[in-house]
């Protein structure tokens, strides 16, 4: 049973949502984000990234720049640039990426269904990233991010989406990355409970996308819990802001490797090891992807090839089958010497989003081969949860991305 709750967003005003939306704050470096804050009061980065309202040096961990961000937030909402739902609302956001339809619903998700796994984890958070936002969201009392759910698909749920759909968006704008944003709220008391009710049914929901945020929020209401130990549950500081997608909406895109040293071997003689491992077919000198899983593209020496896995590397188990892991396990550990890619700072990842091209450009500057990787599937992800396991470093890249800003859940009590 998913406890998954309509909730009183704040957002912004109809024509001032395009220009207030913003990117996660995790896609930009300190640099970018202190660039693209530039000569824009708009922009929600503002408040996501507090440190760039502060001089280049300063310690973006200091205690007063997360109370910029709190101050900064209440006076855009004071200024009348946000306003509050009236009653307790989902929220029906869709995104539409190169012609591409992609519709889930902001709601809430309940901390004590994370804690019992009923909401799976895929991946391990670091404590110094989860650190931040847990005095982002604690300072400002207000979560700005939503968390990347998925769920397998209710038709019941989807009849209610397409019926609001068909009423106007609130919001429809197309931000700089070419990405379309449409918002649609349903609050009609029926139409309200039917989705939670169907949400209730739902027995697994899965983190797509936002580990630490997602961690972030659970320990900023535990501590909440401490601090108001007569809580009932019923608090907002005990949901946390999320999208939820029916499994057959979502996109993922390839996580690419790129090497920047063969560990000692020439080209010739890696290519030989590379035999060793896969079928190898040698596709010329436009890009190869693959075409379906079990299938990687290697880029060496001006040259693609295609790279087959053998049947035999499958083991049945979700997390040695990606395609990710036996890359890893078969040819970057034990022919490259990478036993810990995390942390190894021979190898690099490329999100799918930059295409293959830059793929190319890496080899071509700095790094000497290149790995195009088949997209993991969304019920891949979905078993690797399921067994209680984690996924390889880097092995989903979703697009396109929610933005922050649109939706923001105070949780005050």
């Amino acid at each position: 049973m998913a406890n998954i709750i309509p909730f009183r967003a704040v957002r912004p005003r109809s024509d001032l949502a395009a220009r207030i939306a913003a990117l996660p704050y995790d896609v930009y470096s300190r640099e970018e984000a202190r660039k693209a804050v530039e000569d824009d009061a708009y922009t929600f980065l503002r408040i996501d990234r507090p440190e760039t309202q502060f001089p280049e040096a300063y310690d973006m961990y200091a205690p007063e720049v997360y109370e910029k961000a709190r101050d900064m937030l209440e006076q855009m909402i004071r200024d009348g640039l946000f306003t509050e739902e009236k009653k307790r609302a989902y929220y029906v956001y869709e995104l539409v990426m190169d012609g591409r339809s992609q519709v889930g619903i902001g709601a809430c998700a309940s901390v004590d269904d994370y804690d019992k796994q009923v909401i799976k984890k895929h991946e391990n958070t670091r404590a110094d990233k989860e650190a931040d936002r847990i005095r982002h969201v604690d300072v400002c009392s207000a979560q700005t991010g939503p968390i990347f759910l998925a769920y397998r698909r209710r038709e019941a749920i989807e009849r209610e989406v397409q019926a609001a759909m068909e009423q106007e968006p609130v919001y429809d704008f197309t931000s700089r990355d070419q990405i379309t944003h449409r918002l649609w709220v349903i609050d009609d008391e029926e139409c309200v409970e039917r989705i939670r009710q169907e949400f209730l049914q739902v027995d697994s929901i899965y983190i797509a996308d936002g580990h630490h945020r997602c961690a972030s929020a659970v320990r900023v209401s535990k501590k909440r819990r401490t601090k108001y130990p007569s809580y009932t549950g019923e608090e907002e500081f005990n949901y946390f802001l999320s999208v939820l997608f029916p499994d057959d909406q979502l996109m993922i895109m390839d996580y690419n490797r790129v090497v920047k040293s063969l560990n000692g071997y020439g080209e010739t003689e890696f290519l030989s090891k590379v035999r060793e491992v896969f079928q190898v077919e040698e596709t010329g000198t436009e890009p190869y992807k693959p075409r379906k899983k079990g299938e990687i593209g290697m880029y060496l020496k001006d040259r693609w090839y295609c790279l087959t896995v053998d049947s035999a590397a499958y083991t049945g188990d979700p997390v040695e089958d990606l395609d990710v892991a036996v890359l890893q396990r078969k040819l970057l550990e034990p022919v490259l010497g990478i036993v810990d890619p995390k942390v190894d700072d021979r190898i690099d990842f490329v999100g799918g989003i930059r295409g293959l091209r830059e793929l190319e450009r890496r080899v071509h500057t700095d790094a000497m081969a290149a790995f195009a990787m088949y997209p993991t599937d969304i019920h891949e992800l979905f078993a690797v949860a399921d067994a209680e396991k984690l996924m390889p470093p880097k092995s989903t890249w979703f697009e396109p991305k929610l933005r922050s800003g649109i939706l923001i859940h105070r949780i005050e009590s």
